[in-house]
């Protein structure tokens, strides 16, 4: 079973980004569940997502408490939330941020990770560029396609679609597709982790 874990703020669309991955993860014949963990918070709110993948059935139902990844849709969460907490050694990290490793004080911590598991984006400025909305998401779910290895981008692009018909859809789909592109040429380049 390969668990996600997608940290992120109220509005950012966390609970659509765990839904989207598990709807991509149904399209290729597996089964996927996918919850949040929120209590009445407002917009900008501390917001957890959880999505479980498997290629049979899933009978878990409790938070994920050792990922195999974790999606930060918000770097100011790294500062006062563990959004590490329980990662396998050899689990895949995503960071919404156009800052290095170094900057953002984790380069110590994410150079443990094998090669190609590790890597920042600045998915909102694509949001921006694609959708018109600071909504990292969808772009985010491009990355993790490319780095982890778990979905197809085919099925990403189909659950995005499924989700925001039409333009929206076309400008996420645009967002994500630029992501798993430039995560994919990184992967086959030298360098360890890194960011696009």
């Amino acid at each position: 079973m390969f668990q996600l874990r997608i940290h992120g703020r109220g509005g950012q669309g966390v609970v659509t980004a765990a839904e989207m991955t598990s709807v991509a993860a149904f399209l290729e014949g597996r089964h996927a569940q996918a919850f949040p963990s929120f209590g009445s918070e407002r917009m900008g709110a501390p917001v957890v997502s959880y999505c479980r993948i498997d290629d049979k059935e899933i009978r878990l139902r409790e938070p994920i408490l050792d990922p195999d990844a974790v999606i930060i849709q918000d770097v100011t969460l790294l500062f006062s939330v563990d959004v590490f907490q329980g990662l396998k050694e050899d689990g895949f990290v995503l960071i919404n941020s156009h800052k290095s490793f170094e900057d953002l004080g984790i380069a110590e911590y994410v150079a443990k990770f094998p090669k190609g598991h590790v890597m920042s984006v600045s998915a909102t400025e694509l949001a921006m560029k694609h959708v018109g909305r600071p909504v990292p998401n969808a772009a985010l779910l491009g990355g993790f396609a490319a780095i982890s290895g778990q979905l197809r981008f085919e099925s990403v692009e189909a659950a995005i679609r499924e989700k925001f018909p039409g333009a929206v859809g076309d400008g996420n789909v645009a967002a994500a597709r630029e992501v798993f592109d430039a995560a994919t040429a990184g992967l086959g380049s030298e360098e360890e982790n890194g960011s696009c």
